[in-house]
């Protein structure tokens, strides 16, 4: 198990500058073009006068020395690559000592990547000669205040150094307006802003004039915990074969787990060292599962426990590439059999679903469930199988751009839910390609409680805690937990699920990749499925969180994350990013990672296993108890 880079954390000027030369032959910049090293006779006597002058340790700054060389030099900066990746010679060389940064509105970039398409405009950060990148979240830039220092991804890993605290802050300043124009389209006014967010949220864009207080959920943080510091001795793990082609991965909190793969769903037997195969598959006989109700023959992709996990449902996409159904077929477990093919139809007309879930974060559990949750683009409902027209509460029709309800509400077809999940309770989260998160109580899937405003990046997983106080939203380059409490009128502490939150909503906080490591996932891979730690009763707290990208398991410590005391909310501006985490490396792409319930957590584990899926392989992972 890996951790975040502490080899990113620290530039040493007098240390980098020994490497230039080294830096300068190895360079090759981002149209493969390899740069000339500069080898003039002046520049290495100017080289030897500054290696003096510091071994003299005088106040002496050759950048600075320098600039003054160079007075009408705007915006300078040092310019900085990393190489080496994640070897023991990786390190920081200089790439320029002394260069200078512009933002730029253009509508094309070279190469064609990252414009903002269709011929229309963007921001654009360029760096001298070597550095020309889309504004965008995709640049990972993490900042270093007390270094006056950013990092970021451009085909390779950049850190800029500048020469004072305000050139710093002037530079993060117009880094976020251009986000934001590039995001929204529209300037970064504090009009606009409040036009985007809303007056209620103006603590998104503005954390520093957020109520934080409800983050102070944290006081039972533990000081010791680090998970920057973990080992391999810390971890045991349990791996073996899965019979390739894995979509999915269905965990049960008794005795069986299972993966869903191109040959059908094989069987894992439970316990505390994590899951182990059973030698048992439920074989797709004859393709009959792919068949029946599916133009595309395709595997299903979707596996939900039913039933006190006696029953299982799949369910495959109509078409290759797109995850909508239009039905699902009841397995009992027992007997590997096919017991019902239901179609999803209302009033008449078949439909089409996205995703399903259990009602609760439990209900898996229960004998009699009969119940389940359904969501297409713009439909959230409950279906009964004991009806085989099966649904029994629908919010919102495709065919009508208004919609007329009993109690006067209405849904848009805009709506573009992608993904949703239940608490302990019932109440659900529906997360939606335009990046808003909307809360729905328990009592009523018609009208959202709360819902939260995107910040420019669709929602693509969405997972909450038992108790409904926290919510993650996975996006394609980081990860947002929300805190859904508040204070209302009375002064009672509820949560967005059960009322509206007024005025005074905590911002968010982010958990992101280092650039490095974030490099060092590949060009193409995105975050998905992020998920809490597994609980199923009250009072209990989930401990981790979980996301996958690429061969990456990336692993956080929840208190840690809440903690606003944390080390990694020191010298940021805007929201608070999280960097603190361990990584579970594999040899292929990771398809989903999971924590078991927690009741598989044995005495000297902070943890219940971590159970990683590859289409391969399956392994689960130990965190032992020493870390916490």
């Amino acid at each position: 198990m890996g951790t975040s880079q502490s080899r990113e954390d620290l530039i040493i000027d007098s240390d980098c500058e020994e490497d230039e030369e080294e830096a300068e032959e190895q360079y090759v910049d981002a149209s493969g073009d390899r740069q000339n090293p500069r080898s003039s006779g002046a520049h290495k006597s100017l080289d030897e006068i500054d290696s003096k002058l510091r071994s003299l340790k005088l106040k002496y700054n050759p950048s600075q020395e320098q600039q003054q060389k160079n007075p009408n030099l705007k915006n300078p900066v040092k310019l900085y690559l990393h190489v080496g990746g994640n070897t023991p010679k990786a390190k920081w060389v200089i790439s320029d000592k002394l260069t200078s940064y512009n933002f730029t509105k253009t509508s094309k970039i070279d190469g064609g990547g990252g414009s903002g398409g269709d011929g229309e405009s963007c921001w654009v950060l360029e760096v001298g000669s070597k550095v020309r990148v889309r504004v965008s979240a995709e640049m990972q830039l993490k900042m270093f205040g007390d270094q006056k220092r950013v990092d970021f991804v451009d085909k390779a890993v950049w850190a800029l150094k500048f020469l004072t605290d305000e050139e710093y802050r002037n530079f993060v300043t117009q880094f976020q307006n251009c986000l934001f124009e590039n995001v929204y389209g529209m300037e970064a006014s504090e009009e606009n802003k409040v036009k985007v967010f809303g007056k209620e949220f103006i603590g998104w864009v503005k954390p520093e004039v957020a109520d934080d207080s409800m983050w102070e959920d944290a006081k039972d943080h533990a000081p010791d915990s680090t998970p920057g510091k973990a080992n391999k001795e810390s971890v045991k793990e349990l791996e073996e074969a899965a019979n390739g082609g894995v979509q999915s991965l269905a965990l049960g909190a008794l005795d069986n787990s299972f993966l869903v793969n191109d040959v059908g769903v094989q069987v894992y037997r439970n316990c505390n060292r994590g899951i182990q195969g059973k030698g048992i598959c439920l074989k797709y006989e004859g393709g009959s599962i792919r068949s029946a109700g599916n133009k595309s023959n395709s595997t299903p992709k979707k596996a939900m426990l039913m039933r006190a996990e006696t029953n299982m449902m799949l369910m495959s996409p109509e078409m290759e590439g797109k995850p909508n159904a239009t039905g699902l077929k009841q397995v009992d477990i027992e007997t590997g059999k096919i017991v019902t093919e239901w179609k999803f139809e209302k009033d008449g007309t078949d439909i089409t679903m996205r995703d399903i879930t259990n009602d609760t974060k439990g209900s898996q559990l229960d004998p009699s469930e009969s119940t389940f949750l359904g969501l297409d683009d713009n439909r959230l409902c409950q279906w009964d199988i004991r009806d085989r027209k099966g649904m029994v509460q629908d919010i919102a029709k495709t065919d009508s751009p208004v919609l007329h309800w009993t109690q006067g509400h209405q849904f848009s077809r805009g709506t573009n839910f992608q993904c949703f999940a239940s608490t302990g309770d019932g109440s659900i989260v529906v997360g939606s390609r335009d990046g808003k998160i909307r809360l729905y109580s328990k009592t009523s899937m018609r009208q959202a409680k709360t819902a939260f405003p995107g910040l420019g990046s669709p929602i693509t997983h969405v997972d909450v805690t038992y108790d409904g106080k926290w919510v993650l939203g996975t996006t394609d380059t980081y990860l947002v937990l929300i805190c859904t409490l508040f204070t209302d009128k009375d002064g009672k502490i509820k949560t967005g699920f059960t009322g509206r939150m007024g005025n005074k909503i905590p911002a968010p906080r982010l958990l992101k990749l280092t650039p490095l490591d974030s490099h060092l996932a590949g060009n193409n891979n995105k975050f998905h499925g992020g998920h809490f730690s597994w609980v199923t009763e009250n009072g209990k707290q989930e401990r981790h969180l979980v996301a996958t990208v690429g061969k990456f398991s990336v692993i956080w410590d929840f208190q840690q994350v809440k903690n606003t005391t944390h080390e990694c909310y020191r010298n940021q501006q805007g929201l608070k990013s999280c960097y603190c985490y361990k990584i579970v490396l594999k040899d292929e792409y990771i398809v989903e990672s999971r924590f078991m319930h927690d009741k598989f957590a044995i005495s000297d584990s902070p943890e219940a296993p971590l159970v990683v899926a590859t289409p391969m392989k399956v392994s689960s992972i130990s965190l032992s108890g020493s870390e916490r």
